[in-house]
């Protein structure tokens, strides 16, 4: 195992790690280009170890910074309701099976109303049926399901999870404070994982783990990574990636690409669709 992650050293596919260092863009382009290491919330933890425990003459710094991050994360607690997502956004969907050499993808207009489950304007849908019906239109079908729930018992709070600071790391060129999060009970809809606050604007900018409870028995674990692209102190797209390990059908893989869009945007895209 740690063989694997010296060879992603090597790579230098850990770059993120190192502040002024170049990160590679969040987009729909990482729907074809996944890097390995977002499919998996071990590297990022285990990385993290070596962060969280600092080296000679490196512990003053570490309790110093501990006071900043404080603050960063009761903003980020205060705050994560409206950060959470967007009234009118579009979402792309990109799934496979890989054992079965099966794909299937969705574009679609998502408005969240309040109060009601969230409304999706398919503008295209194709691949594989066996993908579309199982992986997509369930994945839709659980997000429909977490609107349900009470906002309150998902969120990131210290009444919901354990949250121990693990240090400090960089996202490109900005500092970010990394918080090892675990659930005080299996409870659906939350994860165990490693979150990263942005230091400036206390926004997620990471967040890498697994699903406390699984959603089905025909499942042995939902691995998860959520990336935020901030822009101008607001999150400006969402990529997510997750792995879901079955008993069935082998590994099932999803990466949905969110970002928030318009009325007028939306009603461009039904002109040009004809309706």
């Amino acid at each position: 195992m740690f063989a694997w992650i010296w060879q992603y050293v090597r790579e230098g596919r850990i770059g993120w790690l190192i502040c002024g260092s170049r990160r590679e863009s969040t987009g729909a382009t990482r729907m074809h280009q996944a890097s390995p290491s977002l499919h998996s919330p071990l590297l990022p933890a285990l990385l993290l170890v070596s962060v969280a425990a600092p080296g000679f003459g490196a512990e003053r710094a570490a309790v110093d910074a501990w006071p900043a991050a404080s603050a960063v994360l009761q903003r980020f607690i205060a705050n994560q309701e409206g950060a959470s997502g967007w009234p009118l956004e579009t979402v792309e969907i990109e799934a496979s099976l890989p054992k079965l050499k099966k794909t299937g993808w969705l574009r679609a207009i998502r408005r969240v109303v309040p109060a009601e489950k969230p409304h999706y304007e398919v503008l295209e849908i194709a691949g594989d049926r066996t993908v579309k019906n199982q992986l997509i239109a369930r994945y839709i079908s659980a997000n429909e399901r977490a609107t349900e729930l009470p906002a309150s018992s998902l969120a990131i709070t210290p009444e919901n999870y354990e949250i121990h600071y693990a240090g400090s790391v960089c996202v490109g060129d900005r500092p970010a404070y990394a918080f090892r999060i675990i659930p005080r009970k299996r409870r659906e809809g939350l994860i165990n994982a490693v979150l990263w606050l942005d230091s400036e604007t206390g926004l997620a900018v990471r967040e890498s783990g697994y699903l406390a409870k699984n959603p089905s028995v025909f499942l042995k674990r939902v691995n998860l990574t959520r990336e935020n692209e901030l822009h101008n102190g607001t999150i400006a797209a969402r990529v997510t990636h997750i792995l879901v390990e079955t008993r069935l059908a082998g590994p099932a893989q999803l990466v949905i690409v969110e970002r928030p869009t318009s009325d007028e945007l939306t009603a461009g895209h039904a002109a040009a669709e004809g309706k």
